[in-house]
């Protein structure tokens, strides 16, 4: 395991005041989200660097879920760190209504990566608003009330986003949203559709989605919503031509296609949005996490110029305090510029190219417990399953004991259900990224 002083950092360490206010505070008064608050023994995190977190006490992981599939561009970046302070001291905040350099030069930056005419931008605090946002557009748009999502799908836990959602999590949410309807996506390794293979899977899952939109009836269907890389629910690719198919069959239909790319966005899937490997153009793109790398809240929409003229006379009911925070925006400027100077796209892609991919194709052969990887640039999943033949899913404790051998040799996971995804900072170098993955194959040989 990697140690502060071969970080070159002499006493990172809070002190000991500090590290039991840190917990004790944390254990009398935060109410911590998606857990039983009785259950939780929080790490006590006293600083970070690049593609590494430590604790209290100086121990070191390598961030192999980017916090939360969201520090992109890797912690502390110095560049974002200035960037920040130099907007502090000039203007913190301002009211959404007042026009603002840094606001407008994001919007700008962010319009001129979007695919096609999407050249507005509504900005939100993070990718759950923005959702809520995209749906209302949409349905104001189309003056149309139903809104597709997918079953394998996580949209954020606000009313409608958690609506959206198709995991189990909205369950004790409902009811939610009216008129939110469900549909399955494309997943060869468990087809719903009982296909041979990938192409068969998109064409029968295409198929099905037509068949939902008839059966709620066109004509009053305002959106279909897909995240374009499905993220915390497997990291699932979908097939080539898939999301073509579902962009013509919203032409054929004046439905809007609304892609949620808050996890798969800005780098991730080794391009500014995971739909330019397709080269599809979306009427809404939801975005948030990778923007900035969550130094400051964020998030937003993308608008075609069909629906933003919608509210050229009329009014868009729907705003935020923070819409645009100056410190936010500032951030996203400047990770912007980070990007394009450092090369993070390409190196995204050589990270899944020549480490990732690599790496997990040799684990799908040589360990039994790997039912299947799959994934692009710094965005992958490792499949876990109690046998190949069943695929019957990896039970809870086994997944604890993966999560648990890579946090004792250096490796913050990201476990999910039976899957481990890999998501490294975009930047991580080569290098590290080899030696995280290294201990997730220890991790999976125990299970063998």
């Amino acid at each position: 395991m990697t140690t502060l002083e071969e970080l070159g950092i002499d006493d990172a360490s809070l002190s000991d005041e500090l590290i039991a206010a840190a917990y004790g505070n944390d254990r009398r008064h935060v109410f911590h989200s998606w857990s039983a608050q009785g259950a939780l023994n929080p790490v006590v995190i006293a600083g970070a660097s690049g593609s590494r977190i430590w604790d209290d006490k100086g121990t070191v992981w390598l961030d192999f879920a980017s916090q939360l599939v969201n520090v992109n561009i890797g912690h502390q970046h110095p560049r974002m760190v200035e960037a920040i302070q130099r907007q502090a001291t000039r203007l913190c905040t301002i009211a959404p209504s007042f026009a603002n350099d840094v606001r407008s030069e994001a919007a700008r930056l962010i319009s001129e990566r979007a695919p096609g005419h999407l050249n507005r931008v509504f900005f939100t605090n993070g990718g759950a608003e923005a959702v809520e946002n995209a749906i209302r557009m949409a349905k104001a748009h189309t003056g149309r009330l139903k809104v597709l999502s997918a079953y394998r799908s996580y949209h954020g836990s606000t009313v409608g986003a958690i609506s959206l959602t198709g995991e189990p999590r909205r369950l004790d949410n409902e009811p939610g949203l009216p008129g939110v309807v469900k549909f399955f996506g494309p997943y060869p390794y468990r087809s719903p559709f009982h296909s041979a293979d990938a192409s068969q899977e998109c064409e029968r899952a295409l198929g099905h989605l037509r068949d939902v939109v008839l059966g709620e009836g066109a004509d009053r269907v305002a959106a279909i919503v897909l995240e374009s890389v499905v993220g915390t629910n497997g990291i699932l690719v979908p097939p080539d031509g898939y999301l073509a198919g579902v962009r013509a069959l919203c032409d054929e239909f004046g439905i809007m296609m609304i892609c949620d790319e808050v996890m798969a966005g800005f780098g991730r899937c080794g391009e500014w949005f995971a739909v330019n490997n397709w080269g599809v153009t979306p009427d809404l793109i939801t975005f948030a996490k990778g923007v900035n790398s969550g130094y400051v809240p964020l998030g937003g929409v993308c608008i075609s110029d069909a629906v933003a003229e919608t509210f050229d006379s009329r009014v868009f009911q729907g705003g935020l305090t923070y819409s645009g925070h100056p410190l936010a925006c500032a951030a996203a400027v400047e990770s912007i510029h980070i990007m394009e100077d450092e090369g993070v796209l390409a190196h995204a892609r050589r990270l899944g190219a020549e480490a990732i991919g690599p790496a997990l194709a040799d684990m799908a052969e040589q360990r039994g417990a790997v039912g299947e990887v799959r994934g692009l640039g710094a965005f992958w999943a490792i499949e876990l399953v109690a046998d190949r033949e069943s695929k019957a899913p990896r039970a809870a404790e086994d997944m604890q004991r993966v999560a648990a051998h890579c946090k004792a040799n250096g490796v913050w996971p990201f476990v999910a259900g039976n899957r481990v995804h890999v998501v490294p900072p975009c930047n991580t170098d080569l290098d590290d990224a080899r030696t995280g993955l290294a201990v997730i194959d220890e991790a999976l040989a125990l299970l063998d």
